[in-house]
């Protein structure tokens, strides 16, 4: 089944030099994808992300395109008006930005992969239960 990455999984990613979550990253055999949109969050935060690091810039850098080649991103317009919608009703008490990777969700029915509780907790409130759960946890 297919998995959608927020972009809080691929930022955590980038801030510790050995991580289990980029281990459960790279040994997922699973097609992940994201919004195209999460690649506009990770440059909003670019400053923030060198910042709290703890790895160099150029190994941050090598590092996230290795991740992203890994990522199949998907133009939003390309997500049906219906699962747009359905996201929108489904983000807007919580984090309307959240919209483009719910919709991915529902427009692959697939499983979402995130850190967000807020955004969590707001979908299991509506019934959503369709997580990806690392193995590690």
């Amino acid at each position: 089944m297919a998995i959608v990455i927020d972009t809080n999984i691929i930022f955590s990613m980038l801030l510790k030099r050995t991580s289990r979550l980029r281990q459960e990253f790279f040994e997922q055999t699973d097609e992940v994808y994201s919004p195209n949109f999460v690649m506009v969050e990770l440059f909003k935060h670019k400053e923030r992300l060198l910042k709290r690091s703890e790895l160099p810039k150029t190994e941050i850098y090598e590092l996230l395109h290795t991740i992203l080649e890994k990522v199949r991103f998907i133009n939003e317009y390309t997500i049906t008006k219906r699962n747009k919608l359905k996201a929108f009703r489904m983000c807007q008490d919580v984090d309307e930005n959240d919209t483009p990777i719910v919709a991915l969700v529902l427009e692959l029915n697939a499983r979402l992969w995130t850190r967000d509780k807020e955004l969590k907790q707001g979908l299991r409130r509506q019934g959503f239960k369709k997580f990806f759960t690392p193995k590690f946890k």
